[in-house]
């Protein structure tokens, strides 16, 4: 697949400190793949929307390949996994940025450095676009106005589109009211320790009243469904207000 320039250029921006190299062995699942030595390696900043096609698709592009890991911190997970950013030999471009630009994967929240979320964020919405993958077929992003259509994916990484009716505070908590029935209706909530990181990004919880805004993260019910926000990341704002 032809790559832009400028998507390369940008998708040289997760270019972090070098976690090691290795040839890879086998595909554990759809972000996930061993290497040669038996170590394992989840692929950061993703949140996967295709498993199976993911999985396949990280086969056809990793099996027998040789690679080299990249990141800010190479501290396994609770599986043992060493989260990286994953590069094949010669390229500049990471297998994340891949997957999301063939519509297999969403970008994480988790990726916190600007510059590389800029790029993984440039990957999913050429994707978007281009109706690739998993935006071809069944609605990716969920309208807010949908508060059912929502709770159907409690517990899913799940990416949800609207305007902030309210912002309203009760006790330590702050929510993005996208209906009038506070108990029914979607909202997204901020605690109050967050809510000094959304400030200093220029998005005071405020600022978003009457706003278009798209939100990503895990969906729960209570009451009504919710994201909890928990990073300035999983906010997009959009135009058309």
């Amino acid at each position: 697949m032809l790559i832009s320039t400028s998507i390369r250029a940008e998708a040289a921006a997760c270019n972090f400190e070098s976690q090691g190299e290795g040839r890879v062995a086998a595909i554990v699942d759809a972000r996930s793949f061993r290497l040669d030595d038996g170590s394992e390696v989840k692929l950061a900043g993703l949140e996967i929307a295709d498993s199976a096609k993911a999985a396949t698709a990280l086969s056809a592009l990793l099996i027998g390949r040789e690679v080299s890991l990249r990141g800010s911190d190479d501290t396994p997970d609770r599986y043992g996994r060493q989260p990286a950013y994953v590069f094949l030999a010669g390229s500049e471009t990471p297998v994340q940025s891949e997957l999301l630009r063939q519509g297999l994967a969403l970008v994480s929240p988790e990726v916190t450095e600007k510059d590389c979320a800029t790029a993984l964020m440039a990957a999913e919405a050429e994707a978007r676009l281009a109706r690739s993958g998993t935006w071809g077929g069944s609605v990716v992003i969920k309208n807010a106005e949908s508060p059912g259509d929502i709770l159907a994916g409690i517990g899913r990484f799940t990416v949800v589109e609207g305007r902030v009716l309210s912002v309203r505070q009760a006790g330590s908590v702050t929510y993005l009211n996208f209906g009038r029935n506070w108990t029914r209706d979607f909202a997204a909530t901020i605690s109050r320790r967050i809510v000094p990181a959304f400030e200093a990004a220029g998005l005071s919880p405020k600022s978003l009243e009457n706003r278009r805004i798209r939100v990503r993260g895990w969906v729960e019910a209570r009451r009504g469904p919710r994201i909890e926000l928990l990073r300035v990341a999983q906010v997009e704002l959009l135009g058309g207000n």
